[in-house]
């Protein structure tokens, strides 16, 4: 039985995005957002388990592809469609649907990170929740506006840009830690303890605008590391 919880909590993933695109289908990008992250819970605790339970197959790890493909991939560019969309009239009708250009990058990343063998404890080019996140996290921003942010992100070549940044970053050869703890030593996860932290930090400052801040961190923390993946 233990070996299929790992799949079960995956497949909760995958449910979660389903329900974060019926919101979005309905406008309600906010109720969205917040299912995104249940996905991102369920994503990060579907390894946990496997790791903890010592259980892993190909099944299992091409079915967290696929949550991850729906979840990560087209409900990111289903958030940006939407974003496009309301950013103004008078654009080109073709604009909203770059949006999906980053879901043809999270799929290729994801393609990408079930072939590379480098990246076993760490990642190259940023991971698909994180880029989801950020874009998740534009709702969540124009909801509670304590920042004054709307007019910026709802400029649509402010959208654009971040959509081909995004997708950019996730199929570059940018090495970057992975949360993963083998041990709790500070001297072993200096980096991750620090990220950690101030991302905590962040989050009760700014909330819902911490969340790009907190990306950005990310990469920048992994520039500096001197934490590299192992090459096989």
């Amino acid at each position: 039985m233990k070996k299929h919880l790992p799949n079960a909590v995956t497949c909760l993933n995958l449910f979660s995005g389903c329900l974060a695109l019926c919101h979005i289908f309905a406008g309600d990008l906010e109720t969205g957002a917040y299912f995104v992250g249940l996905s991102a819970v369920f994503d990060f605790f579907d390894g946990l388990l496997a790791r903890a339970l010592h259980v892993s197959s190909p099944i299992g790890k091409d079915l967290d592809s696929l949550a991850d493909v729906v979840s990560f991939g087209v409900v990111p560019g289903a958030f940006m469609f939407d974003l496009l969309r309301q950013s103004g009239a008078g654009l080109p009708g073709w604009l909203p649907y770059a949006g999906f250009i980053i879901t043809v990058f999270s799929a290729l990343r994801l393609a990408k990170f079930n072939n590379d063998t480098r990246q076993s404890d760490s990642f190259i080019g940023l991971p698909t929740p994180a880029c989801t996140l950020v874009v998740a996290s534009l709702p969540l921003i124009l909801a509670n506006d304590r920042f004054a942010l709307s007019p910026f992100v709802l400029n649509p070549w402010v959208l654009l840009g971040l959509t081909l940044l995004l997708s950019g970053l996730l199929v570059a050869e940018l090495p970057l830690f992975a949360l993963k703890f083998k041990t709790f030593r500070w001297q072993d996860n200096q980096v991750r303890f620090v990220f950690l932290l101030l991302s905590v930090g962040l989050l009760a400052w700014l909330w819902a605008a911490a969340i790009p801040l907190i990306i950005l961190l990310y990469v920048l923390l992994s520039v500096i590391s001197p934490a590299r993946p192992v090459y096989t």
